[in-house]
């Protein structure tokens, strides 16, 4: 069992993914594979931006080392990068075998990230035409809701990270940073603060749904998380947790 790292399309999973990778940055993280240049050459193919998902999806393993007091742990990562269609009951209707082969994956994860774009109402006023209105984010929530619930039995830790943040209006990136940081041994937030501050700030449309995941699926633990490729801090925060708690 290992961690399924999904989410819709342009959320920003593969300038996430990158950045992660990139070795003049980690602090507490290192993708140890697909190496930094690996991951560009396939992600990008030489150009400035992403290469389009096919539409049967992608799936990238990657192995993800996070070092802890303890000792350095390694994070094995399945990244299901899907076209938006795969989520569309029509596709999954007309696509038996491939949505079958995809929730087969699902379900036998015990971790779950899942990176979610912000809505109109919170983004600065330039860019608030490329993202949903609050009323569709929370539409579009509801659906990840039920599929959390009918179809991830086996995952302990769900960490829903609202990406982008920089792109947030009225928000200080390197104060939230500073603020939420991960530091052993000092006096920061453990993850439960950080989880209820990062869940009253930013994600209090969804709260009612967030509380129905924790109670269908069994044994789960629903944590929220706002990340940024501009803020090194937040991007790895996600994979400490993960390190904390699923790493072999």
């Amino acid at each position: 069992m290992g961690i399924i790292y999904i989410g819709d399309r342009a959320t920003g999973k593969t300038h996430l993914a990158t950045e992660l990778a990139n070795p003049s940055n980690n602090r507490y993280v290192n993708v140890m594979r697909p190496d930094y240049d690996t991951l560009k050459v396939e992600l990008y193919g030489g150009g400035d931006k992403p290469k389009p998902t096919p539409f049967q999806g992608d799936l990238r393993e990657m192995a993800v080392q996070v070092r802890l007091p303890s000792g350095a742990k390694t994070v094995a990562v399945d990244w299901i990068d899907t076209s938006g269609e795969i989520w569309r009951p029509s596709y999954q209707e007309g696509n038996q075998q491939e949505w079958k082969d995809f929730l087969n994956k699902v379900r036998s994860s015990e971790g779950i990230l899942l990176i979610l774009p912000p809505y109109r109402d919170i983004v600065k006023p330039d860019y608030a035409d490329d993202f949903m209105t609050r009323q569709q984010w929370c539409n579009r929530f509801d659906r990840w809701a039920q599929f959390f619930s009918y179809d991830c039995p086996n995952a302990k830790h769900i960490l829903i990270c609202l990406n982008k943040a920089d792109l947030l209006k009225s928000v200080d990136l390197q104060r939230e940073g500073l603020k939420l940081a991960y530091e052993p041994g000092g006096t920061q937030m453990n993850w439960q603060q950080r989880h209820m501050y990062v869940l009253n700030q930013y994600f209090r449309p969804i709260q009612s749904q967030l509380q129905l995941i924790n109670r269908q699926v069994s044994g789960s633990s629903v944590r929220c998380f706002m990340t940024s490729i501009h803020n090194r801090s937040l991007l790895e925060l996600p994979w400490i947790y993960l390190g904390s708690f699923l790493a072999q």
